[in-house]
Parts: C-alpha cells; sequence; structure tokens
C-alpha cells in the first residue's frame, strides 16, 4: 500500500491488488462559510489526487463534503434515498460527480432514516446527511449497500459511513526465475557430463534425419527447452 497527501484535506491511499487497484480519496471539505476560491481549491486538489490513480483503478471518494443532495434522483449521480434540499456545496458535488462519471453510494438504498444521517449539531438539535461515499458509475453494482453507522460511539458530532461492495480479486504472483544451469556440474562429474554428450548427440541425429523446415524448427525448440 501506498499514500500521498495532497493537502491536510486530501489524502490518498493505493492498494496494489488484481484485476483492479484500489484507490481511496479522503476528504474533508472547507466549511460551509468558506469563501467559493477555497472550495474550487478544494475540488482541485481532488483532480490532483484523481490524476494520482489509474483510470482503470478502482476509486472510492468519502469524507465530509458538507453537501446536501435533495431528496429525489439525479441521472445516475444520486438515488432516491437522500434526505433534506439541495444546498450549494451538494449542487458542486453533483457537478463534479457528473464530470467524472461518480456515484454517490449512500443515496441508493432504503434504509431507516438513522441510516441515513451522518451528522448531527451540538445538542443534537439537528440532524444532516453531509457525508457521502463516492464511487465510478461502471462499479457501481459492486456495492451492495452503503448507510450510515448511527450506533456508533466515536465522539464526534459525525456519524460513521460505511459501504460495501464486492468484487473478486486475484491474488498476486511472483513470475517464477529461469532456472540456472549448473556448468559446475559438468566438470566434476564426469557421468553426468558423458550422459548429456550421448544425449545431444542422439538429438542431432534425428534432427539431421529430418528434411522438413516446419518439422526441424519444432523439434529444436522442444530440443532447446528440454535442454
Amino acid at each position: 500500500m501506498s499514500n500521498f497527501t495532497f493537502s491536510d484535506r486530501v489524502v490518498v491511499a493505493k492498494l496494489v491488488v488484481k484485476p483492479f487497484n484500489l484507490g481511496i480519496i479522503q476528504v474533508y471539505v472547507p466549511t460551509s462559510d468558506s469563501e467559493d476560491v477555497e472550495v474550487e481549491k478544494f475540488y482541485e486538489e481532488i483532480e490532483k489526487a484523481k490524476g494520482y490513480l489509474k483510470s482503470q483503478d478502482i476509486i472510492i471518494g468519502m469524507g465530509d463534503f458538507t453537501a446536501k443532495v435533495r431528496d429525489e434522483r439525479i441521472e445516475d449521480v444520486v438515488g432516491p434515498s437522500s434526505i433534506g434540499t439541495v444546498n450549494e456545496r451538494g449542487s458542486r458535488l453533483i457537478e463534479w460527480c457528473q464530470i467524472n462519471d461518480f456515484t454517490t453510494t449512500n443515496t441508493w438504498y432504503q434504509n431507516h432514516p438513522r441510516r441515513h444521517w451522518t451528522w448531527k449539531s451540538p445538542g443534537d438539535r439537528s440532524r444532516n446527511k453531509i457525508d457521502y461515499i463516492l464511487i465510478q458509475k461502471r462499479f457501481r453494482n459492486a456495492v451492495k449497500t452503503s448507510k450510515s453507522l448511527s450506533g456508533a460511539d466515536c465522539d464526534s458530532d459525525h456519524i460513521p459511513l460505511m459501504c460495501k461492495f464486492e468484487i473478486k480479486l486475484k491474488k498476486l504472483r511472483k513470475a517464477k526465475a529461469n532456472p540456472k544451469f549448473q556448468m559446475d556440474l559438468l566438470k566434476s562429474d564426469e557421468k553426468l557430463r558423458d550422459k548429456i554428450a550421448i544425449a545431444v548427440h542422439n538429438k542431432h541425429e534425428i534432427l539431421n534425419n529430418i528434411s522438413e523446415v516446419k518439422d526441424l524448427w519444432s523439434e529444436t525448440k522442444n530440443f532447446s527447452k528440454k535442454g
């Protein structure tokens, strides 16, 4: 695994697996009272983080986007299971997902209302969904569920968000090294040396009796591999 920090708001972790590498972009968007220029700088950092990964990688973006999206389906970006009304940060998130072909996983599943909230205000006076787990649309079918864990005790105003997805990975295997010829044995083992000499002589006799070029090449290649 490798990781790279683009800023104090964007961090990338990359896992090398097969058939697709897995890239995780952890984010923390500027607060709702931040200037627009700060928000745009944040999205530029996400673009740089995405560029650090390859297009064929599975890319997951997750964290606090301070974004509220409407409770209705928007193309393949927002599902029908969101809450509240869209805000400015929500519109910006939707726009980014549309441009980059991502979807918000935790807006697609019919869960209990407490499984939708991801943030609560001090004193628990209000609750909202402002944290998201994003994934490329082409891997959306690999996602089995995505929801908040309302019962978790983590001493934070944010509620942990989880996503379960299934994809069959292949085990990485190291390439086998070509066997080394033990030439020293030929010097020290006379019987082995004579045995190899006889085998080579016999094979040459066989090759000399082959007239077809195709058959000659096939026999020569097989002999080289065995040798």
